[in-house]
């Protein structure tokens, strides 16, 4: 398995898990993100910039990452041949260079408008005249997002949008948008696109200033938590770190990080990078398993906070909204590429984040998890991950679930196997905080989507891929066949 490099605090944590026995109040409408294109190099603004230290907000601005918003424009008739003789005009943008960006998505204003065409970009690396080959755009995204009727879709702020594509440090971008026939005897008569299309470059952003010691690791270091002594370890995922010697990082919270983070002070420090895991024995006594009773829960994983893979916090809404309890799992693929290396990940995360919010109008980061390809988990949506945090994953079964996101695109590509167990490690341990039995089934009641109409009673798998809700290739066909084999793992991590 390969080593990875994290940060693991001094004195492990294992206070008692406190589990939602009763809902938490729904949190107001989702407050809608400013829509305004981004000034070159900047960041959102910070409604609590006047009130941090300089440092801090120093700070958070260099972390912030910036989007450029493109509008498209009409294209002449294309003579690519991949394209089809006689194939209608489109929209897009000839070749140009832009301020540096990491990935890109074609955003549009009707959030209820589906883009039926061809969606293709090509880019060129950062600081070299080489451009890359045509590559798809996944458009079909709908099924990824908030529930029909729910503050967040109601907000006024959602768009729709495509999947997002991440293609590396890159300073130049051309894309094409290409409506599909709308006869197929007639290429020329074209089914017509969406209004209002723009192109969104977004940049993550630097990562999270790594420790002194950490600066050389092949995998993205994880800094100190807040006022607290740290140790710097390389280590396989999840066994526990050995002793060294300590480094103590000072730095200051900004109020948001303080919330993100405060909803997981039962399991680390306020500030810190990364939950420590826990042995079974561990994990049923931080749970509170009553004595003798059959303690179906699996050891808690390793995770990456929000610090930890550098979300910046006043993006999303700052409230927290939150459902009864985790019924099932469903598993997507991001579809945002495989070119990306565990290094990057938290890259990768920072860029879709901001894509969610700034982007496509969303309160928050979609997913509740994420996992990469080196099988590391990273804390998704905010609001604590022992909670039952209402998401925009899964269109129509959002309530009462979770989205474990696995960053690539696996439609025709094995995901690979760490990905996999760590699917089976998370679901086993959050699972079992609610009672669930990952092979077993459970009823949802759809919210509406392409599938079930609202109202229909679902019998699902309590782990589940997209698909099984929504008429999507998501999770993609090969990630979709190992879901068998994640569910028969996390059971037996269960104890069952």
């Amino acid at each position: 398995m390969r080593a990875l490099l994290v940060t693991s605090v001094g004195v492990t944590c294992a206070a008692a898990l406190t589990l939602p026995l009763a809902a938490p109040a729904l949190s107001a409408p989702a407050r809608p993100p400013s829509q305004a294109a981004e000034s070159p190099g900047s960041g959102p603004p910070s409604a609590r910039a006047a009130e941090l230290p300089v440092a801090a907000s120093r700070a958070a601005t260099e972390a912030a990452g910036s989007t450029q918003s493109l509008p498209l424009e009409p294209l002449a008739a294309p003579s690519d041949r991949s394209m089809g003789a006689g194939a209608a005009a489109g929209q897009g943008l000839e070749r140009r260079t832009a301020r540096p960006f990491s990935l890109v998505g074609v955003v549009w204003d009707d959030a209820d408008a589906e883009l039926h065409g061809k969606v293709q970009v090509r880019t060129r690396a950062a600081g070299s005249a080489d451009w890359s080959g045509w590559q798809d755009v996944e458009t079909h995204n709908a099924e990824h997002a908030a529930d029909l009727g729910s503050d967040e879709r109601s907000s006024g702020a959602v768009r729709g949008a495509t999947a997002p594509l991440w293609v590396g440090d890159s300073d130049g971008v051309e894309v094409r948008v290409l409506p599909e026939a709308a006869d197929p005897q007639n290429r020329s008569a074209a089914a017509p696109l969406p209004e209002g299309l723009r192109l969104e470059l977004v940049d993550p952003g630097p990562d999270p200033a790594p420790e002194p010691a950490a600066e050389a690791a092949p995998e993205p270091a994880r800094a100190a938590p807040v006022g607290r002594t740290a140790t710097t370890a390389t280590f396989a995922l999840n066994p526990t770190p050995p002793t060294t010697t300590p480094v103590v990082v000072p730095e200051v919270l900004t109020a948001e990080s303080e919330a993100a983070s405060a909803v997981n002070a039962e399991l680390a420090p306020l500030g810190a990078t990364f939950i420590p895991a826990l042995t079974k024995a561990e994990t049923e006594e931080a749970a509170n398993v009553a004595a003798g009773a059959k303690p179906y829960i699996g050891p808690r994983p390793g995770i990456i906070t929000r610090k930890g893979w550098g979300a910046d916090e006043r993006l999303r809404e700052r409230q927290f909204a939150y459902t009864k309890t985790v019924k099932a799992a469903f598993v997507h693929h991001s579809a945002t590429g495989n070119n990306y290396t565990c290094k990057q990940a938290p890259s990768v995360l920072r860029s879709i984040y901001r894509y969610h919010v700034k982007s496509s109008g969303w309160r928050d980061f979609g997913y509740n998890f994420a996992v990469d390809k080196c099988g590391n988990i990273y804390e998704g949506r905010a609001g604590g991950v022992t909670k039952a945090v209402l998401g925009a994953h899964t269109l129509g079964f959002n309530t009462n679930t979770m989205g474990i996101a696995v960053l690539g695109s696996y439609s025709s590509t094995n995901p690979p196997a760490a990905a996999v167990t760590a699917v089976s490690k998370l679901t086993a341990w959050k699972l079992g905080l609610f009672g669930r039995n990952p092979k077993g089934k459970v009823t949802l009641t759809s919210g509406g989507s392409n599938k079930y109409k609202a109202g229909t009673k679902v019998k699902m798998n309590v782990i589940s891929g997209h698909r099984d809700g929504f008429a999507t290739e998501c999770p993609g066909a090969r990630l979709y066949k190992k879901l068998g084999t994640a569910r028969t793992s996390s059971a037996k991590l269960q104890g069952r």
